[in-house]
């Protein structure tokens, strides 16, 4: 249980901060700013439970907890387009890995085929006309 000076400094430092008018910390919506604000210790704020309870619910209902609320939402929803584009990030370099070793294959097979060409003698070996056909002579 706290006292009820503790416990109005409570509700003053919490209407300060709800209302964006911080005497004493950086104005952010947290319990720690409360404590700070009010001007007593963490201790002292956690067993000023009903105060608790009331701040976790403005909190939830002010302006900066639904930003706050919307910004948790976006975050996750950018998380899971990350996830999303690294797997298909994966996927694509798995393939460009594949399309690689091909590569690598069809030229080795190349430079194969071009030095076996190579060594082949170049002689032209006619080919004999069938009887049927005539020759002009």
């Amino acid at each position: 249980m706290t006292s009820a000076k503790t416990q109005q400094a409570l509700r003053d430092a919490m209407e300060r901060l709800l209302s964006g008018q911080p005497e004493r910390t950086d104005g952010k919506l947290t319990k720690n700013n409360l404590c700070r604000e009010a001007g007593v210790s963490r201790a002292t704020m956690n067993r000023a439970t009903e105060i608790l309870t009331e701040w976790d619910g403005r909190i939830a209902s002010s302006p900066a907890g639904t930003l706050r609320h919307q910004h948790t939402s976006e975050l996750a929803e950018l998380c899971r387009k990350l996830r999303k584009s690294r797997e298909e990030c994966h996927t694509l370099q798995d393939q460009v890995d594949a399309a690689a070793t091909v590569i690598m294959t069809l030229l080795a097979e190349n430079a194969s085929l071009r030095e076996h060409a190579i060594g082949r003698s170049a002689t032209v070996i006619p080919i004999p006309l069938s009887r049927g056909h005539a020759t002009s002579e």
